[in-house]
């Protein structure tokens, strides 16, 4: 089957697109091809290998070959160089595993070099034969690599995955000439065509046939019987070379029933100790490895797909594909290069877990709400990314086995994935956070959090919690915003215990526009004789930099004396309207009296800016409690 690509385009779904393996057919014998002799003067001598395909590549017999209507492994090699047997993998070849996290590929490729000669490659449209193929082909290609590219490119874009032959193959031809006729394949066929291709292109190539974690794995599964799936090596500039034309081709649906063309890079000339993750050949010389892997280590170890080298990741933790809880939890993280946006299923949904943002990666905290196997996938895409590739794209998945479920641990349905400050909220200008965590606890009901804002922006905050005790105009009157120059405080009072959401919008002060979701914060208070009021309400006339000292609290008691602190600037005079007018005076740059709330519902400070102006204009609201 084809390769577990998550390569979906919604966002809500995060795909289940496949790249794939055919099933391979009855073993064909090995063609014992009879020696070719010829009188003298008239021959040229060249060395042939024949061996079966489970055999270590080595030389069984030379023959000599005359000039006359010579075939070669069935096809007819005229007007094409004569090539070399391959020579089997020795020590030149192989390479460190695990993984040095230096190149994904196996030797340096520079692909914009390449790019003429591959958009040269795309439009050769010869389907007579595959000499005539290969000749159209080698017009612009000099180099092995070259020739080798050019058919890559070719075939990744001209054969499509045959899913029907997949699920019928005894009508199925895998001879190169047929499966360029019919312009599609299984990786059988795919993998004749790319060696025939080469040899005709004097470039020594193999077909090589193993077990592949492709379309149907499932994590931790074991790999028994015959290989169900086949590559290439080729032999570039003195050494072999691995990759996999099928799976570069595309991807095929979850039902295995529609092929979808998607080029994948990642397959041409793979690193040996990425190609490993998803391919081990019947023949373990051609891991081209030093150490090589055991089936067993093969099945145990992690599947990151080519999503996940492909967007810069380097590693996940844990590196087992199947997880405990310990008491309910599970924990996993990824590195990754900067820049790098995440998200997660747990059994479809991002609810039951904590994820934060790293500079250099993700860690992500799960709580699974039942016990049993549960699927955990991990989603990744560049926060530079193109609007084409702006998907998130499936990048490693776990299997997390729950023995006992942890029900204190409940997360509020508007809370949103990654939790807390990060990259993200620092590049939308949220500096020096005063809680770098997710997670806030408070005792007593009331946290502050400060910030330093590197922009000109206006911040719009509001809390919310599950079971709807906050409607949304409450939600806001919970948080207060304090601005002193460049920092901004954010008071937050509960109004009683439980879980809560702070959640954190802003936009540029000249922009007339909305505000922007960046990031918030899970706030936990578990004494439940909390009950804090919410703060006044504010309208247009209070600006950003004014600051209320004293009475915090929107709520006042009833037919007291309440003084009043405020500062603010550029203000002619501040009433506070109750029952009575209260005038306040200003001190030191704070306006300052007393209120008695006696006889009235509601009290307003209202200022007047203008010396000469006659009218006042609200600035706050409180209300008073009723007996």
């Amino acid at each position: 089957g084809p390769e577990g690509d998550g390569n979906g385009n919604s966002r809500s779904q995060p795909p289940q697109g496949t790249d794939w393996n055919g099933r391979r057919g009855p073993t064909e014998p090995c063609e014992q091809t009879p020696p070719i002799t010829s009188g003298p003067g008239k021959g040229t001598q060249v060395t042939v290998e024949i061996h079966r395909e489970d055999t270590s590549p080595q030389l069984i017999k030379r023959l000599s070959l005359g000039r006359g209507s010579q075939r070669l492994r069935g096809h007819d090699n005229k007007g094409f160089q004569k090539i070399e047997a391959p020579r089997p993998p020795g020590a030149k070849d192989l390479h460190a595993y695990p993984w040095d996290k230096s190149s994904l590929k196996s030797m340096p490729v520079d692909l914009q070099q390449l790019e003429k000669l591959d958009a040269y490659a795309l439009k050769v449209n010869v389907k007579n034969s595959v000499e005539e193929l290969v000749k159209a082909l080698l017009k612009q290609a000099r180099t092995d690599l070259e020739k080798v590219r050019a058919i890559w490119m070719w075939i990744c874009h001209h054969i499509e995955y045959d899913v029907v032959g997949y699920h019928n193959k005894s009508q199925l031809s895998s001879k190169p000439r047929d499966v360029l006729q019919m312009g599609k394949s299984i990786c059988e066929g795919y993998a004749e065509l790319f060696e025939h291709m080469c040899s005709l292109a004097g470039v020594q190539c193999k077909k090589l046939s193993g077990h592949a974690k492709g379309h149907g794995y499932k994590t931790g599964q074991t790999f028994t019987g015959d290989s169900d799936h086949a590559w290439n090596a080729v032999y570039i500039e003195g050494r072999w070379h691995l990759l996999d034309s099928t799976w570069g081709s595309g991807s095929v649906d979850d039902s295995f029933t529609k092929f979808t063309y998607r080029y994948n890079e990642f397959y041409f000339l793979t690193h040996p100790a990425l190609f490993i993750n998803n391919h081990f050949p019947d023949n373990s010389n051609w891991q081209l490895l030093k150490p090589t892997l055991t089936l067993k280590e093969f099945e145990n170890n992690m599947l990151h797909n080519s999503n996940f080298y492909m967007l810069g990741l380097l590693g996940a933790h844990p590196e087992t594909p199947i997880i405990q809880t310990v008491n309910g939890k599970a924990s996993v993280s990824v590195d990754c290069r900067p820049g790098t946006l995440f998200m997660f299923k747990l059994k479809g949904t991002d609810q039951h877990g904590l994820m934060t943002l790293k500079k250099h990666g993700m860690e992500l905290d799960i709580y699974p709400q039942e016990t049993g196997s549960h699927k955990l996938e991990i989603f990744a895409k560049p926060s530079k990314a193109e609007a084409s590739d702006d998907v998130y794209k499936c990048v490693v998945e776990y299997l997390v086995e729950c023995e006992s479920v942890d029900k204190a641990t409940h997360f509020p349905k508007d809370l949103h994935q990654p939790v807390g400050p990060s990259w993200v909220s620092e590049r939308h200008g949220f500096l020096r956070p005063s809680h770098s965590g997710p997670v806030l606890h408070t005792n007593d009901g009331r946290c502050s959090l400060t910030f330093t804002l590197s922009k000109d922006i206006s911040v719009l905050t509001s809390l919310h919690t599950d079971g709807g005790s906050l409607t949304e105009d409450m939600g806001r009157r919970h948080v207060l915003q304090i601005h002193r120059r460049n920092q901004i405080e954010l008071k937050v009072h509960l109004p009683h215990a439980g879980n809560f959401v702070l959640k954190i919008y802003s936009k540029k002060k000249s922009d007339p526009g909305n505000y922007d979701y960046i990031f918030n914060y899970l706030i936990r208070c578990q004494n439940t004789e909390v009950k804090w009021p919410a703060f006044p309400q504010s309208y247009s006339k209070w600006l950003q930099d004014y600051e209320i000292l004293e009475p915090l609290s929107g709520l006042l008691p009833a037919n007291r004396n309440v003084r009043f602190k405020l500062k603010m600037h550029g203000i002619a005079k501040v009433l506070v309207q109750a029952e009575n007018t209260y005038p306040l005076t200003l001190n030191k740059g704070c306006w300052e009296g007393t209120c008695n709330t006696s006889g009235c519902r509601e009290v307003f400070v209202m200022v007047h800016e203008n010396a000469n102006h006659s009218f006042y204009s609200q600035v706050l609201k409180y209300e008073v409690e009723t007996q």
